[in-house]
């Protein structure tokens, strides 16, 4: 265990009266760097060597041979000289070594003195200014602590988006890669690298003493071929795993110095791996890394993907960055323990009160991968009692009382955190990820108090199960009763994309619940959640079972919980199929970040739109909505009165699936479906063939749009046969030989309303194109970007494909009202997604759409006329696309003001003249719903609250 710093200091100023008077290089020189390094409870010989030879080259010079004072590899160079010499010419000297030392065993700093002066460089200081520092020998103890990495004090900024994370997964690929390739794989290989990163971690920050013994050790005592590597790692892991005191007397020295782990990670006896001169050497490039500059809170994620070398060439894309974790975390419950800190923090006995609160406190992540949000967590929690541990202290000051030995104050630890995960791997690696966040915030804990504290051997553990979350029972894992916070980001996979055995599973997960087959994967996360928190105590049986009134027994609460998911689940029809069973639960939403854009600064960012959302049985009287602007950029907050399953401030009310619309419009059908193996359908260049071979086939060709072609304006044509006779249909035999094949494509379908079709080939299955006229037509698809929902009308001979919706018998007025902003926000919470588009809904669109309540004819004139200036401004560009004239970047400004009014004569008509925003246009909307709906009136709009200020994240 390194000294205190009152020691090391007390050390310094006794070597540096020791050595006021020497001056002779030659004679006393190792004598002084001997005591020097034992100023911090170091031997020398233990890390360093005196005249290490290396070769010097200079151009035009033939190899000359130097020696190096003394030199700790890839930590520090010390070059030596006499009283008053040159100490600018001793470093230029000291860097020309460089040449002649390994890339791995390059030091970071470079000391260079006189016994008098000294001069410290260090060469990978993140701020130039702070790289070098002059001062002489009786100043020592002024600056002692520039030489804490020698003690065993490393301070570094550990940042999430640091190139070392990433540095240090791909150096742990290859050694991977190479193990694997040795024919060493499975269990073993992953169980080995687990261990080496603890081993690499411990020897950066203090955990091993000295400084670099792991490194120094595989260097200094296993075979340059790599031979005895791995019986050497054995009977590492073998001594790691012995406490001091069982320890062979006859124990190598070396070995003897390294510390007794615990905490089961050396436990298990593993086959011996085989090493080569490649391998080992792939080892010490490990080595030589700065592991106390990895941030556990995103290498595990890394980590566990060097396992797969298609993951690995997107190192980093998926894992949840930092600063979506402190979304979840802050408002669940980070930002209220701080308030309440901020409260106390001047009372000893309330603080003292709050302080063990926070020992108490649980928190439990289902399906928690490497651990991210259980890391984060457990740092913003030990950050938070390190300010718990100044304001005491500063009392205790302020009283004359004893201070107390902090490492008997400091009480959060590991074991207060829980955690699910499907993959052994992943699982092995939350753990220690713990463990190394723990010694991070343990050796933050030593800089602010001057003292180091370490929790080596290994004590407590986190509790992560190996398991499947949809399987086992989480009350197994931890009681409710004893949880504070359910949180974590479960996996993303649409209810379309699901395997077999993920089906299996929701399946169980969903018995009873309604339209079950429309939810996602993360849905089920939501379920259990629910389960869990409705779970009866254990004290049932006395009439302790939870409720809203009482919470768990006596003077506790049922947990809150919050999860990351994927937005389609606050969309369409899942909203139905999930909340509608979620509400009847008597589920409360808390708080939840409304869409943005799953980012971070790692390649290959996954594209995901994502939502967060806290919630519990319990209801909470401030509620906050985090709204974006920009889906990448940061949110502000909104305080709400309640928060829907839409994560809008409005009645909790489902916008269910209507056969028929609310209110007396036009109804809206799909466009017709071919299923004819594309042989009804043809391009622009079969079209000409065909009329080429067979003129009379031109009556029977029709322009064919879909959903993608009407915005886009590439028009498809078909063959539309319904009023073909069979002699016409005679002298046409290539339209004949289409018809055949349609025919023949039908009778081998699987579905049996398909092969029923078979016996009218001319025909599309389903025919729904208007008679004549015109219809307005509403693709099924479209980018959420757009402003508006890019509708148009369109003749009755154009055939609509079954993704072009349409809408017969529309008036000006509705064409309107539809490609409103009113609509459009709408459609964005009640229509489905593909990927990120829009997909727009008859059920859960259009027929649940409030339109206005019964607005006048003035008012239906005014919103005629602004629609029709919507199409005249469309029609001043007869060569832009829909696509051209809705992208927002290109939008032309007098399409971008016809709208604008026709937004405001359709605001009118709601009896509104401006919204905010669209959370505010649909949270009036929902208003409406419910008027439309209900037999009751619909609840009156209570006044909004001021918005919160921008959180800090």
């Amino acid at each position: 265990m390194p000294l205190s710093w009152n020691e090391i200091k007390t050390r310094s100023v006794a070597f540096s009266k020791k050595w006021e008077d020497e001056s002779s290089e030659r004679a006393e020189a190792q004598s002084f760097w001997n005591d020097f390094f034992a100023v911090f409870g170091i031997e020398r010989r233990r890390v360093a060597i005196f005249e290490k030879q290396v070769k010097l080259s200079r151009a035009g010079e033939k190899i000359k041979r130097g020696r190096i004072d003394a030199f700790w590899k890839g930590v520090l160079l010390i070059e030596h000289k006499s009283a008053d010499e040159d100490l600018d010419r001793a470093f230029k000297q000291a860097a020309d070594y460089f040449d002649g030392i390994v890339a791995r065993d390059l030091p970071r700093y470079v000391l260079v003195s006189d016994f008098a002066r000294f001069r410290l460089f260090d060469l990978e200081a993140p701020d130039s200014s702070n790289s070098e520092i002059h001062f002489r020998l009786a100043d020592l103890h002024k600056h002692i602590k520039r030489f804490g990495f020698i003690a065993g004090y490393q301070t570094v900024e550990i940042k999430p988006q640091d190139p070392v994370n990433i540095k240090a997964a791909l150096q742990m690929g290859k050694l991977h890669d190479q193990l694997k390739a040795s024919g060493f794989t499975g269990h073993p290989l992953e169980l080995l690298l687990v261990r080496v990163l603890f081993c690499l971690f411990a020897d950066d920050t203090g955990i091993y003493q000295p400084s670099q013994a792991f490194r120094a050790w595989v260097d200094e005592r296993t075979r340059e071929d790599g031979s005895d590597l791995g019986s050497q790692l054995a009977q590492l892991f073998q001594v790691l795993n012995t406490p001091d005191d069982n320890r062979a007397n006859t124990l190598d020295e070396q070995l003897r110095a390294f510390p007794y782990v615990n905490g089961k990670l050396f436990e298990e006896t593993l086959p011996m791996a085989s090493f080569d001169t490649k391998m080992r050497e792939t080892l010490l490039d490990c080595c030589a890394l700065d592991w106390a500059a990895i941030s556990p809170a995103i290498f595990g994620a890394l980590f566990q993907s060097i396992m797969d070398e298609k993951a690995r060439r997107n190192l980093g894309a998926h894992y949840t960055s930092e600063e979506n974790i402190l979304k979840l975390i802050k408002p669940l419950f980070l930002d209220e323990l701080w308030a309440e800190f901020g409260k106390v923090k001047n009372n000893k006995n309330r603080l003292f009160e709050f302080h063990k609160k926070l020992r108490s406190l649980t928190f439990f992540d289902p399906a928690c991968g490497c651990g991210n949000f259980l890391v984060i967590t457990y740092r913003e929690l030990r950050l938070l009692e390190l300010d718990v541990l100044r304001a005491s202290l500063a009392m205790e000051r302020e009283s004359g009382q004893r201070l107390v030995s902090i490492m008997n104050l400091v009480s959060v630890d590991v074991d207060q955190f829980y955690g699910i995960e499907l993959e052994e791997f992943p699982a092995q690696i939350a753990q220690v990820a713990m463990w190394l966040i723990d010694h991070q915030m343990n050796v933050k804990v030593g800089e602010e108090f001057g003292m180091y504290f370490a929790r080596i051997p290994l004590k407590s553990s986190p509790h992560v199960v190996h398991g499947n979350a949809l399987q086992i029972d989480w009350m197994d894992v931890l009681p409710p009763q004893r949880c504070s916070y359910v949180m974590g980001n479960p996996p993303f996979v649409g209810a379309k994309f699901m395997n077999d055995g993920q089906r299996q599973d929701v399946a169980k997960v969903f018995a009873g619940i309604g339209n079950a087959g429309l939810l996602d994967f993360v849905c089920a996360w939501y379920v259990l959640a629910t389960k869990y928190l409705k779970a009866p105590s254990p004290l049932a049986g006395q009439g302790n079972t939870w409720s809203e009134a009482e919470g768990w027994g006596k003077g506790t609460s049922a947990p809150r919980c919050a999860f990351v998911s994927t937005n389609s689940i606050t969309q369409g029809e899942q909203v139905g199929a999930l909340w509608g069973w979620l509400l009847a639960q008597g589920i409360k939403i808390h708080f939840a970040h409304r869409t943005f854009a799953w980012s971070n600064e790692a390649r290959g960012n996954a594209a995901v739109h994502c939502v967060i959302i806290g919630f519990g049985l319990i209801d909470v009287p401030a509620k906050t909505i985090f709204e974006y602007d920009d889906i990448r950029g940061e949110p502000h907050a909104v305080l709400a009165n309640r928060i829907n399953p839409y994560l809008i401030d409005g009645p909790d009310v489902i916008a269910e699936g209507q056969l028929t619309p609310i209110r007396p419009v036009p109804p809206i059908v799909n466009g017709s479906i071919p299923a004819d193996g594309g042989n009804l359908i043809l391009t622009e260049d079969e079209r000409a063939a065909l009329l080429a071979a067979e003129p009379m086939a031109a009556r029977y060709i029709r322009r064919y749009l879909g959903a993608d072609g009407f915005i886009n304006n590439e028009m498809r044509y078909c063959l539309w046969l319904v009023d073909c006779s069979p002699t016409e249909l005679r002298h046409m035999p290539r339209v004949r030989a289409r018809v055949k094949a349609v025919q023949d494509m039908r009778n081998e379908s699987s579905k049996a309303a398909t092969r029923a079709k078979a016996a009218t080939p001319t025909l599309f299955t389903e025919n729904r194109q208007p008679q004549s006229g015109h219809f307005l037509a509403i693709p099924r698809t479209s980018s959420e970007n757009r402003r508006y929902l890019p509708i148009g009308y369109l003749s009755s001979d154009i055939i609509a494909a079954n993704d072009l919706q349409m809408v017969p018998g529309a008036t000006p007025y509705h064409f309107g009202v539809l490609t409103s902003a009113m609509h459009k926000a709408w459609a964005n919470v009640t229509a489905g997604r593909l990927k990120s588009d829009i997909r727009y809904s008859v059920k859960t669109t259009y027929n649940t759409f409030p339109w206005p309540d019964s607005p006048t004819d003035a008012q239906k004139q005014k919103i005629e006329s602004a629609a029709q200036s919507v199409l005249d401004a469309r029609a001043q560009f007869p060569e832009s696309s829909l696509a051209d004239l809705y992208d927002p970047l290109t939008m032309p400004p007098v399409l971008v003001k016809a709208h604008q009014k026709l937004d405001a004569a359709v605001d009118a008509a709601y009896g509104k003249t401006t919204f905010k925003n669209d959370a505010e246009r649909v949270a009036f909307l929902f208003e409406l719903y419910q008027k439309y709906t209900s037999l009751l009136p619909g609840e009156s709009a209570k006044p909004k609250r001021r918005a919160a200020k921008k959180p800090k994240s």
